[in-house]
């Protein structure tokens, strides 16, 4: 016996929490990536902490920044988000074991990404609705 699967309680409501989440997303990626590429001396101060080199600084502010663009495009919207889910595990991990400072903002972020990116998977996994076949006219 086959169940079909419930369809969302409210539709319309995922939909405009998740173009919000994309929507704070993208301004506060973008922000944070231009501050990288831009050099921004505390960015360049704090990449000179973790140790890793300038490098790292414009591959993670490039990243940031393409990131926060995919994820107002719904077709890539999912794997942007993903993209930035993954880049705040490890902004996270460098804060606790690196940087010794709260991870409070980079955790939100994570939670952020990792719902916009969900409800992204789940949109373009989820298999098309059944059209109904056209009925040929009796005229």
């Amino acid at each position: 016996m086959t169940t079909a699967a419930a369809p969302a309680a409210h539709p319309r409501a995922l939909a405009v929490a998740t173009w919000v989440g994309r929507g704070l997303l993208a301004l506060v990626f973008l922000g944070a990536g231009a501050s990288k590429l831009a050099g921004d001396p505390a960015m360049v101060w704090m990449f000179g902490e973790i140790g890793s080199g300038q490098w790292l600084r414009y591959v993670v502010g490039g990243l940031e920044v393409a990131g926060a663009v995919g994820v107002l495009v719904p077709r890539l919207s999912a794997l942007a988000a993903t993209g930035l889910a993954l880049l705040m595990v490890g902004a996270t991990v460098t804060n606790l074991t690196v940087l010794d400072t709260p991870p409070w903002s980079t955790l939100a972020l994570l939670v952020v990404a990792a719902l916009v990116a969900w409800a992204g998977w789940r949109r373009l996994l989820s298999p098309a609705p059944a059209r109904e076949r056209a009925l040929p006219s009796d005229t």
